[in-house]
């Protein structure tokens, strides 16, 4: 994928106070220290466009980016991250009303990306999140993140276990790792096909394999509780 430009271009506390992109846009949500800076920064091959952080919780809004690519611009948005942040409930619940808000409302979203650090087990958190997606009718993918903090054979046998746990409703999860570039065409290429559903598509018939190569390489629908976070 060819980028050309990447750029933010709005922030927001609120849903209404995020004017119309005319972009497709593409979501990216997950727990507060699950890596989404640093994806979204190796997606865009930009070090600083998003703010990376060592303290978790630091996106309070929503940050919407516009990348600048062959197949034409596309918008990714950062939302709030959830579940580990120290943050007070007052404002985890605005988070959750903020993150809901856009995710119900947003006429330009297409895709939402559901980050999980391989290292970690999938929780009720994520399930009751993907539940809620499906009730929304928000279309979904799974991208496990951090590959490289695992030794090759530790990383199959956590990408096993995860699809397990997971399941089939939002299809296979995508491997990345953000310091190594693995599994980055693959995630573009699912972002694209969201994004570009009338335009000529990258080949796919090695998807499945990438995926697969990124874990060895060394280098349902049912009724939610009503809430996000």
């Amino acid at each position: 994928m060819k980028i050309f430009e990447a750029e933010l271009i709005a922030s927001a506390p609120r849903i209404d106070k995020l004017a119309p992109s005319g972009l497709p846009e593409i979501a990216f949500l997950g727990r507060s220290n699950v890596g989404k800076s640093s994806l979204l920064n190796a997606l865009a091959r930009r070090k600083k466009l998003a703010r990376t952080s060592g303290t978790p919780g630091k996106t309070r809004e929503l940050v919407l980016f516009r990348i600048r690519t062959e197949r034409g611009d596309i918008g990714f948005v950062d939302l709030p991250g959830y579940g580990w942040a120290k943050v007070s409930r007052k404002e985890r619940d605005s988070w959750r009303r903020l993150v809901e808000g856009y995710l119900t409302g947003r006429r330009e979203l297409r895709l939402a990306i559901v980050l999980q650090d391989i290292r970690r087990d999938w929780s009720e958190d994520e399930s009751l999140l993907l539940e809620w997606l499906a009730a929304q009718n928000v279309p979904g993918r799974i991208v496990l993140t951090k590959t490289d903090k695992l030794k090759p054979m530790k990383r199959k046998q956590r990408i096993r276990v995860l699809s397990a746990q997971i399941g089939e409703g939002f299809g296979k999860p995508i491997s990345t790792s953000a310091q190594k570039g693995d599994g980055l065409d693959l995630l573009w290429r699912t972002c694209c096909d969201y994004a570009f559903p009338m335009a000529p598509a990258f080949a796919r018939e090695d998807d499945e394999n990438e995926s697969d190569a990124a874990a060895s390489s060394d280098g349902g629908r049912g009724s939610a509780r009503g809430e996000v976070i």
